[in-house]
């Protein structure tokens, strides 16, 4: 293990050396390589959601990734060798941090991606409802939305999809069930429900209730962004507590003093312990930075 630590150590030096020294050859061919490999074997719909993050600018550059190895390595390697005073311990959880860092990229992908999707969907159902005031015409109305070009891929796609599955069958039920099964959100079948019962009731007037659909729409997505700029507060508080947890190993020290507590470190229950409360306060982070960005308050 320790021969795999100093060979991956010799590696990155390497690479950054080259980088620094502006021979960038070897360097851009291993993260070509990583990236090949990364593609082959990540699941599809993932690389779908990465790729549409990069065209939106939200993607980190490759020189911020290394920023966020290096300070998460720091981080676990300092808090680490405060618990055991370990060097090869301190190293392992070195390894095992870093390798987490994919999983919290497509975490954060995967919300920039849920956000993005909500707001395109805000963008669908207004500007139906608007066009639709205008053509009296379900068909019509996503027909306007989509040549209009305010919808973007994947949910432009979608909408054609619509418009060429109501041309084919001629209604607009496998239109309607096809959209609500792809984007699960409460404004979108209600919408579509409203439109369903004016096309079959033949409603003479329903400049009032599209009215009131609209303001609902608005109320929605306010509290929505309300909602995304509370947790973006309460998430940074709760990386700042949980890193709190971490130093409570540090008032221990001082209370009993540093001899004590080495001396501590040679009962292999109190390395156990200790062991436990790393890992503990690390799934609590993994976990509230899971539930942080993949419960995104789009409903």
């Amino acid at each position: 293990m320790i021969e795999s630590i100093i060979a991956l150590s010799i590696i990155a030096f390497g690479i950054l050396f080259l980088r620094k020294k502006g021979d960038t050859s070897m360097y851009k061919f291993l993260i070509d390589q990583t990236a090949t490999v990364y593609d082959k074997y990540a699941p599809y719909s993932f690389r779908t959601i990465r790729q549409k993050v990069k065209d939106m600018g939200q993607e980190y550059t490759t020189k911020e990734y290394f920023v966020q190895v290096a300070i998460f390595a720091g981080m676990a390697f300092g808090i680490t060798y405060l618990y055991f005073y370990n060097m090869f311990i301190s190293l392992i959880y070195v390894v095992v941090v870093v390798s987490i860092i994919p999983y919290l990229t497509y975490l954060r992908c995967k919300r920039i991606f849920s956000e993005f999707i909500f707001e395109q969907i805000q963008v669908y159902t207004t500007n139906t409802i608007m066009e639709f005031q205008t053509t009296q015409n379900f068909v019509k109305a996503i027909e306007g939305v989509y040549n209009s070009g305010v919808l973007e891929s994947p949910v432009a796609d979608d909408v054609k999809m619509m418009i060429d599955l109501a041309y084919r069958n001629g209604d607009i039920d496998e239109s309607i069930q096809f959209m609500n099964d792809k984007y699960d959100f409460h404004m979108t079948r209600n919408m579509h429900q409203l439109f369903l019962q004016i096309t079959r009731e033949g409603a003479k007037d329903s400049n009032d209730v599209l009215e009131n659909m609209l303001l609902d729409i608005d109320v929605l997505v306010e509290g929505v962004y309300r909602d995304r700029i509370d947790r973006k507060n309460f998430h940074r508080q709760f990386i700042q507590y949980g890193l709190l947890l971490y130093a409570m190993v540090a008032l221990v020290q001082y209370l009993i003093g540093i001899d004590n507590y080495l001396d501590l470190l040679k009962e292999p229950l109190v390395q156990i312990a200790l062991h436990a409360i790393v890992l503990f306060n690390s799934y609590f982070l993994l976990n509230g930075e899971k539930y942080y960005n993949e419960n995104v308050g789009a409903e």
